[in-house]
């Protein structure tokens, strides 16, 4: 049995994994999964697995999750330290699907076991790319894409030269926002932003996808992950969400990657690696798809973009500035604070103040550095949505 963890359990990417995990119980022996405020799907997914431990983010839930695991035999642990320990566990595949910078250090220890990290938390190697990839090479660990953009790109690149690409093009489903006039942003609602057209995901990503954050923490990640300068690096508005991502080779051919919009294929190609075993996804049926239609990802419209590019070029630490001052901003729109629009203006602002002290820090950075940029990023957001100098 193969032994495997799930970081945000409770999290589409988590639950998505469970429903792979769940189809062969046989052959995973699950050792922990952790979530945030949802006790009871935490609880009942620990039951259903046989898990030895499940977690929870928030350290007042814990009687509650002891309460649901009564019985069970599945331990229940609370806390920013208790996570840390779940990941010291020896398992030998470990989901990252923490939602924001808080997944960067339980999916650290994991690679400093040596264990093989399937990455969703993509905010991880857009606040810290080198940290990661050193870490895994310090220790033998290793890295699986799970976004599925970047696992596309992986997949295109197997047996390829790295040498040999020209570009990479990551596609965007456009949105929630896609089709609306532009002068029409600044009065969309948390609600209204969290209505995904083509995929099924949690409050937030789908609000970062209305904004084009998610694409723009993407093309950085796309950056780091595969050692790409900024500029073979592309986005393209794909409505259908049927091709993921493209590479182009020096000989002028593109290499797609084309599937439905369904996670499970990232999750499971991640999860069954170096084999591919049959997975619970939809055949494409392509006279019935009829076409696929593509936009530019124009930058007016979706600033994160520019953004993603400027931070790109900077370096440093500014990529975990980026994705602070995303977060504190996505907060104080989810909050009624700012507008749709103004969250782009306020990471913005918060770049102009810090990027200075930390474009020019050498990559072979640590976490305390990483934390510290944080940290100086998010207290510059809350001041400039406060109104404070």
């Amino acid at each position: 049995m193969r032994r495997v963890s799930i970081f945000g359990a409770t999290g589409s990417i988590g639950q998505n994994t469970i429903d792979l995990i769940a189809r062969e119980p046989e052959a995973y022996d699950v050792v922990a999964l952790t979530g945030g405020q949802n006790i009871a799907q935490l609880a009942q997914d620990a039951i259903r697995l046989r898990a030895d431990l499940a977690v929870t983010a928030d350290e007042t839930r814990l009687d509650e999750l002891r309460q649901a695991l009564a019985g069970s035999g599945v331990e229940a642990a609370a806390g920013r330290e208790a996570l840390l320990e779940a990941a010291d566990r020896p398992a030998e595949w470990v989901m990252s699907a923490i939602v924001g910078a808080a997944g960067l250090e339980p999916g650290l220890r994991a690679l400093q076991r040596g264990a093989t990290l399937a990455l969703a938390n993509k905010e991880s190697m857009v606040c810290a790319g080198q940290l990661m990839l050193r870490t895994a090479q310090a220790h033998g660990g290793r890295l699986l894409p799970v976004d599925s953009e970047h696992s596309a790109v992986f997949q295109a690149l197997i047996g390829e030269d790295l040498d040999a690409v020209e570009r990479v093009i990551i596609t965007a489903s456009g949105g929630a926002f896609r089709d609306w006039p532009i002068e029409d942003l600044p009065k969309a609602t948390p609600a209204q932003a969290a209505t995904h057209p083509n995929w099924d995901m949690g409050q937030r990503i789908t609000i970062d996808s209305a904004s084009m954050f998610n694409k723009a923490l993407e093309l950085i990640e796309t950056k780091e992950f595969f050692g790409l300068s900024a500029d073979k690096i592309e986005t393209v508005v794909h409505p259908e969400s049927m091709i993921h991502a493209l590479v182009g080779f020096n000989d002028g051919a593109l290499m797609a990657h084309v599937g439905p919009p369904d996670m499970r294929h990232a999750i499971g190609f991640s999860l069954h690696h170096p084999e591919r075993k049959p997975l619970p996804v939809e055949r494409l049926d392509l006279v019935k798809l009829g076409q696929m239609t593509f936009r530019p990802a124009c930058e007016i419209r979706w600033p994160a973009l520019r953004l993603a590019r400027e931070v790109m070029e900077a370096g440093g630490l500014c990529g975990a500035a980026f994705n602070a001052a995303k977060e504190v901003a996505l907060d104080g729109f989810i909050d009624g604070a700012i507008s749709f629009t103004r969250m782009t203006e306020v990471v913005e602002e918060v770049l102009s103040r810090v990027s200075p002290r930390l474009r020019h820090i050498d990559d072979d950075f640590g976490l305390d550095m990483v934390v510290e940029a944080d940290h100086l990023a998010r207290v510059e957001a809350g001041n400039i949505i406060a109104g404070r100098t």
